[in-house]
């Protein structure tokens, strides 16, 4: 009778474990099947280009980390798809900035010349005339194909700088001697502060000069009504700071983030005047980046600055 007994105890027990395992066993498979379903679900939205979808499983399991490595993807995903629309806007809107560019020169061009081709002019005086027009609009034309040229190869680094051992006090003083005529035709006063005669920097002097020409002649473009321009120079660490400061009007804050863009003008701007290609200030960005400096712009009702911060030998001052 007790061998029996022992024998249903036994029994009992090994049932309710049995019982119990079946349960957990339950509860396990279940969470999963219903975690493979969310992932199924999940992963039928994403397919159908929900890229914002993420799968939602609480678990620390083999499924857990599929579903994590899924979310990364898709993630990267959205992230290079953005960046492709991106890129394509960027390509479309060069192809609309140059087709406006090279139209207006060329359009002025061709109608100068028809007139001419057809002698609709009263004399030699006003021939000369349509003639010295078509001849400022192809140069106009050919600095922006230049334009484009160079800051098309500066982008795709197949543009060599020749970097050398240069003083910039000195090469910012040449340049804006060099403008001493055209600032006395605007009626403009450059006024320069430079904290030393001598700060070496390794650069390519060419390169760097049509930098600084850029600056001052975009100072000189929309700066006219202040009278003048100051540059500074001084260091700071390791670095050395240029700036390029106008009075005129500023730059309104919805264009300021923008004004390094390639063809980027401030609306009421868009006359290109002085025969400028809409690059310049693109061209500079991408010169002071190879020289591994950087260059910013702010601008208020007192004044507008552009910043240029250059490495240099610490040694030379």
């Amino acid at each position: 009778m007790s061998i029996k007994n022992n024998y249903l105890g036994d029994l009992i027990y090994f049932i309710i474990a049995l019982l119990i395992f079946l349960l957990i066993y339950s509860l396990i498979t279940y969470k999963k099947y219903k975690n493979i379903d969310i992932l199924v679900d999940s992963l039928e939205d994403m397919s159908k280009g929900n890229l914002d979808k993420r799968i939602e499983i609480n678990s620390k399991g083999d499924i857990g980390e599929v579903a994590t490595n899924i979310n990364n993807i898709v993630s990267q995903l959205k992230n290079l798809t953005i960046e492709e629309r991106k890129a394509q806007q960027t390509k479309t809107d060069l192809i609309t900035n140059v087709s406006h560019d090279l139209r207006t020169p060329l359009t002025s061009i061709i109608g100068y010349l028809n007139l001419i081709e057809e002698d609709k002019y009263k004399d030699e005086v006003e021939l000369r005339y349509y003639t010295n027009i078509a001849y400022e609009k192809a140069q106009n034309l050919n600095i922006l194909i230049n334009d484009l040229f160079e800051l098309t190869k500066m982008q795709n680094r197949t543009m060599n700088f020749d970097k050398i051992e240069i003083n910039l006090v000195e090469l910012i003083s040449q340049i804006v001697s060099q403008f001493g005529i055209e600032l006395r035709q605007a009626n403009m006063e450059c006024r320069i502060d430079f904290k030393s005669d001598k700060i070496m920097i390794n650069a390519d002097p060419v390169k760097l000069v049509r930098a600084f020409e850029n600056l001052i002649t975009n100072a000189m473009r929309y700066g006219k009504d202040g009278k003048f321009i100051d540059v500074k120079v001084k260091t700071e660490e390791s670095m050395v700071i240029v700036q390029v400061i106008n009075y005129g009007d500023p730059i309104p804050l919805v264009d300021l983030p923008y004004i390094f863009d390639r063809f980027y003008r401030v609306e009421k701007s868009r006359n290109t005047y002085g025969g400028g290609s809409g690059l310049g200030l693109a061209i500079t960005k991408n010169i002071i980046e190879r020289h591994d400096g950087s260059i910013l712009a702010t601008s208020d009702n007192n004044a507008t600055m552009f910043q240029v911060k250059l490495p240099c030998n610490i040694e030379s001052f």
